[in-house]
């Protein structure tokens, strides 16, 4: 079938004709934060297992521990971010923010507003405001 190419263009895009946008830096960080909220949520529920058995957190120095926070805060905006990527499905449902400047706008923002709500969140989890 590629044999019957005539065009010079690739058959389908490529980052190389496709010129980066917001929507397609959301598509990617949804699909990345799904895998990142499972890996997580897999790994708390062994954790909590593990508590139920034994008494006592496993990893207990990691987890409150800087290493800890970096990790805490990339599953906060994974899980923050896709709920606001499943909004915006929803928004979309309806056929509204169709249009590609708002699309974008609405991506770069949802990125920022997940970016904030992670941080403060893992600050006040952490116990630095306390």
């Amino acid at each position: 079938m590629s044999s019957e190419w005539k065009d010079s263009r690739p058959m389908s895009p490529h980052l190389q004709i496709w010129r980066w946008h917001g929507a397609m830096m959301s598509s990617i960080l949804h699909r990345a934060s799904a895998i990142i909220s499972y890996v997580a949520l897999f790994i708390v529920a062994v954790g909590v297992l593990i508590a139920s058995f034994t008494g006592k957190l496993p990893l207990e120095g990691l987890i409150f521990s800087p290493l800890g926070a970096i990790g805490l805060f990339i599953f906060l905006f994974a899980f923050i971010f896709m709920a606001f990527a499943q909004a915006r499905h929803i928004i979309w449902n309806e056929g509204n923010l169709m249009d590609p400047a708002k699309n974008n706008t609405l991506s770069y923002g949802m990125v920022a507003v997940a970016v904030v709500l992670s941080l403060i969140f893992t600050l006040l989890i952490s116990g630095v405001f306390s």
